[in-house]
């Protein structure tokens, strides 16, 4: 089975098309791309003199790559990770996700949580392999998640059990994504477009006032070909989805959205989930919390939330919280 690639974008962008990476002037846009986390990036302003920040923004996609990326050897997370126990003095900013990694694992009562760095490892290879790990390896893997291993004083990080690792990619492109809007904010620009591999972040409106139209990719299908449009402003639009990073094996899928209750890929007929919300670091979280309690217990949690979510199912179908088509404009395709 084709696995579909890592930088495959889970959303796709109605009307934006996606360049090589590098800069591009397209009529009444200004955008540029990298490769940061193992996804392509792309960032958009509307105004020639603004072109300028793009560049910024690209600086700080290398930045926290280096202070939260397993797989860059001297990040936070990696000394952290490697210090068997030890304390480590990290920045203020891998203290601060951190800390919001503990705060969804305990508003979703573990099933999210940044401690799953030697489970996702093992998942990682599997899907390279397109091979299922064995129930030793997982059962081994699994016994090392658990945030309340995490102890943070001041500006150190002691994970308790040497066999921890922390993982940050289920809430860092949406910090990073954050952290870009903050920027171009402080440096007066009023129109932008985020969009970090599947965290899509609008700012402001466009010149012409308008608001911002955006594809949530139909699953399983070729790039490009949409289930459903949104039109936001100001908001952060967020995807989880089996469709990205997956093989299958005797029937069933395979996919890096992990039960933690298992150590097994999510079994569930949600093939996406997409939550709307101000940050993208929260978009991020809850993107994946609502994924795992599918649409039944999701919808309600987030209504709860003040929140509004779309669930894509297995068989096509679309599930929609209550605002959806009244305060977010909807279009099914």
């Amino acid at each position: 089975m084709k696995k579909r690639p890592i930088s495959l974008f889970l959303m796709m962008i109605l009307l934006l098309s996606v360049t090589a990476c590098g800069s591009s002037n397209l009529k009444g846009k200004f955008q540029k791309t990298g490769t940061y986390f193992d996804t392509v990036i792309q960032v958009t302003v509307y105004q020639k003199s603004e072109e300028k920040y793009l560049d910024g923004c690209m600086k700080l996609a290398a930045k926290y790559e280096n202070l939260f990326s397993t797989t860059v050897k001297d990040s936070d997370i990696s000394r952290i990770n490697s210090a068997q126990g030890q304390p480590v003095e990290v920045s203020k900013e891998t203290i601060q996700l951190i800390q919001t990694g503990i705060k969804y694992g305990e508003l979703s009562h573990g099933a999210f949580d940044i401690t799953v760095g030697k489970l996702s490892k093992l998942w990682q290879a599997a899907l390279k392999e397109e091979k299922v790990p064995s129930q030793e390896e997982v059962d081994r893997a699994k016994s090392s998640v658990d945030y309340h291993r995490i102890q943070i004083a001041k500006n150190q990080v002691t994970l308790t059990d040497p066999e921890t690792e922390i993982d940050l990619g289920g809430i860092a492109k949406g910090y990073i994504a954050d952290q870009m809007r903050h920027y171009l904010e402080k440096n007066g620009v009023k129109a932008a477009l985020i969009n970090l591999g599947g965290n899509v972040l609008t700012l402001g409106v466009k010149e012409d006032g308008s608001s911002y139209t955006i594809g949530l990719q139909k699953p399983f299908s070729d790039a490009g070909q949409v289930a459903a449009s949104v039109t936001v402003h100001d908001m952060s639009v967020v995807t989880s989805g089996t469709y990205e990073r997956y093989f299958k094996s005797q029937g069933r899928i395979y996919h890096h959205l992990l039960d933690l209750k298992t150590g097994y890929p999510k079994e569930t007929d949600v093939t996406a989930a997409t939550v709307f919300t101000k940050n993208s670091v929260d978009g991020d979280a809850l993107s994946t919390i609502l994924f795992l309690m599918g649409p039944d217990q999701g919808i309600p949690f987030a209504e709860s939330k003040g929140l509004e979510c779309v669930y894509i199912l297995s068989d096509g179908s679309i599930r929609k919280s209550s605002g959806i088509g009244k305060t977010i404009d909807f279009t099914e395709m």
